[in-house]
């Protein structure tokens, strides 16, 4: 495996920071990227479907896999009141969506190694473009790490590319998750599925 790939914890390539304008939340953005992220060009196909479909977060908010922003910026603008966490194995990714977030004014957002995200804490809304291209096991993995984590009442609000596998990632999760949890698919759009996960309340 390359040691450049997005999910590396240290990307090899150079860290040359280059601005790129991007619409977020229905506004153009200056945004800080670099290589050896995901998406370095802009925002990828899959993040702008799951924005397109997700309702407005509540609660304590998660983005798993967060890049250089994108979902964590448009969850913490759109529910200001709330705490956004965004989480990536990726150092420079961590390091450029923090700096996007300050730039932006946003003081409602934590980004870090999901380590460092308190072991107690759950979410009521999680928002995620899953890294898919770490395997299937990886991925089953991350997200047994993270779904059990919704709070009761709380969703998630995942896209998945649907020849990468969408709907036979459903039919896991079905299996997986207790049986009073549903998995939804809730739109299909440009070869995307957005599916949801929903914890009942108590």
């Amino acid at each position: 495996m390359s040691s450049d790939h997005y999910f590396s914890a240290s990307p090899a390539s150079a860290d040359e920071r280059r601005t790129i304008s991007v619409e977020l939340n229905g506004r153009a953005r200056k945004i800080q990227t670099a290589a050896g992220i995901f998406s370095p060009s802009g925002l990828d196909k899959g993040t702008e479907v799951l924005l397109k479909y997700v309702p407005t977060p509540r609660g304590r908010i998660l983005d798993i896999g967060c890049g250089w922003g994108p979902i964590t910026i448009t969850a913490a603008e759109q529910s200001p009141e709330s705490r956004v966490y965004g989480v990536d194995v990726n150092e420079r990714s961590i390091e450029l969506a923090r700096l996007n977030a300050q730039n932006l004014g946003l003081d409602n957002v934590v980004v870090g190694r999901p380590e460092s995200v308190d072991p107690e804490l759950e979410f009521d809304t999680i928002w995620s473009n899953p890294p898919i291209r770490i395997g299937k096991d990886a991925l089953h993995e991350l997200l047994l790490q993270w779904l059990p984590r919704l709070a009761p009442g709380g969703e998630a609000w995942m896209v998945v590319q649907k020849n990468l596998g969408s709907d036979s990632l459903q039919k896991w999760l079905v299996a997986q998750l207790p049986g009073d949890w549903n998995v939804t698919r809730e739109a299909t759009a440009k070869a995307f599925r957005v599916l949801k996960v929903s914890r009942p309340a108590r």
